[in-house]
C-alpha cells in the first residue's frame, strides 16, 4: 500500500512537469530532499515536513495570477480527498499559505518547527547556483528585463507592493535573494546559506564589471 507522501507525489507531479519558470518538478524534489536533510537535525513531524514541501508551490501566487491564500486551499482539499487527517491538513494549509516571501519589510511569519524547515528549504533553493539559475528562468518566463541600469531596486513595505511594481532579474537580487540568508529560521539552514550567499555576492560583482566594461583609451 502507498504512503500519503507516494500518493501525493504521484498526483502532483504531472502539474511541476514541463514548466520553464523555475518552479518545475525538480524544484519540488530539492526542496523535499533539502527538507529531509534539515529535519534530520531541527526536529519536527517527518510526515508533514514531507507533505508540506511537496505541495508547498501547489497553486503559488506568482503563477495562479496573484491568488496570495489559493494553495492553502488546493492543498487542504487534496489532502482530505486522499482521507488524510484533517489537523495534520490544516497544519499542512498553513505552512502553504505562509512559505513564500513578500517583500523586504513583511513579516517573516512562520510559527512551527515543520513550517519553518520547509520555508527554509525553499529558500535554500533560490539562493546559490541553483538559485541565479531559477530567477533567470523565472525573469525570461515572465517577460522580464535583465537588467535595466536606470531602475533602482526597491524594499517592498508590502505584498502588493513586492508582487506587483516593475523589476529586473538583477533587481531582483537586491529585492529578495540576497536578503534570504538573513531570514532563514534553523541552524542548519543558516549554516548552508553562508556559503550560497557570498557565491551569489561573487556573480553579481562579476556580472557589473562585465556590463561596465569600457575598452581603454590608447
Amino acid at each position: 500500500m502507498k504512503s500519503i507522501v507516494e500518493t501525493i507525489q504521484e498526483k502532483i507531479r504531472p502539474q511541476f512537469e514541463g514548466d520553464s519558470s523555475g518552479h518545475d518538478w525538480h524544484h519540488i524534489l530539492r526542496v523535499l530532499n533539502m527538507s529531509r536533510h534539515l529535519q534530520q537535525t531541527e526536529g519536527g513531524d517527518l510526515e508533514i515536513i514531507e507533505l508540506a514541501a511537496l505541495l508547498h508551490d501547489i497553486s503559488d501566487y506568482k503563477l495562479n495570477g496573484g491568488r496570495l491564500d489559493e494553495g492553502g486551499k488546493v492543498a487542504f482539499k487534496l489532502l482530505l480527498d486522499n482521507d488524510y487527517n484533517e489537523a495534520k491538513a490544516e497544519h499542512i494549509m498553513y505552512i502553504v499559505d505562509n512559505v513564500s516571501y513578500k517583500g523586504a519589510n513583511t513579516p517573516n511569519e512562520m510559527n512551527t518547527v515543520e513550517g519553518k524547515i520547509v520555508q527554509d528549504a525553499d529558500r535554500i533553493d533560490a539562493i546559490g547556483a541553483i538559485g541565479i539559475g531559477r530567477t533567470f528562468a523565472y525573469g525570461g518566463n515572465k517577460n522580464q528585463a535583465m537588467y535595466i541600469p536606470e531602475l533602482e531596486a526597491k524594499l517592498h513595505d508590502s505584498f502588493e507592493e513586492y508582487a506587483n511594481e516593475k523589476t529586473s532579474t538583477i533587481n531582483h537580487f537586491h529585492e529578495k535573494l540576497l536578503l534570504l540568508s538573513d531570514r532563514l529560521n534553523t541552524k542548519t539552514a543558516k549554516e548552508i546559506g553562508k556559503q550560497r550567499h557570498q557565491f551569489m555576492e561573487n556573480f553579481l560583482n562579476q556580472f557589473y564589471a562585465e556590463w561596465n566594461f569600457q575598452p581603454e583609451n590608447k
